[in-house]
């Protein structure tokens, strides 16, 4: 089974893609996720991380056919 990866915002842009899917893979973390999908590009600073649409800390497990989604620091003022 796999797991659906999400870019959004200026990740996607940083990325060139919106989406993508990986095998899954026992002991998968959010931030293996981001290391397997973005081919060495460093996770930015502050980078938000959700498993099925709840935050978690990169060092959170991926189970089989979650989806994992990567969104830039939310800033305002």
């Amino acid at each position: 089974m796999s797991i659906n990866v999400q870019f959004f915002a200026s990740l996607r842009e940083l990325l060139g893609k919106q989406q993508t899917n990986l095998e899954y893979e026992p002991s998968l973390t959010v931030s293996h996720v981001w290391e397997k999908a973005c081919s060495g590009i460093a996770m930015p600073d502050n980078t938000l991380c959700a498993i099925n649409m709840e935050y978690v800390k990169p060092g959170t497990q991926v189970n089989e056919g979650d989806e994992v989604a990567f969104f830039p620091p939310v800033t305002g003022g």
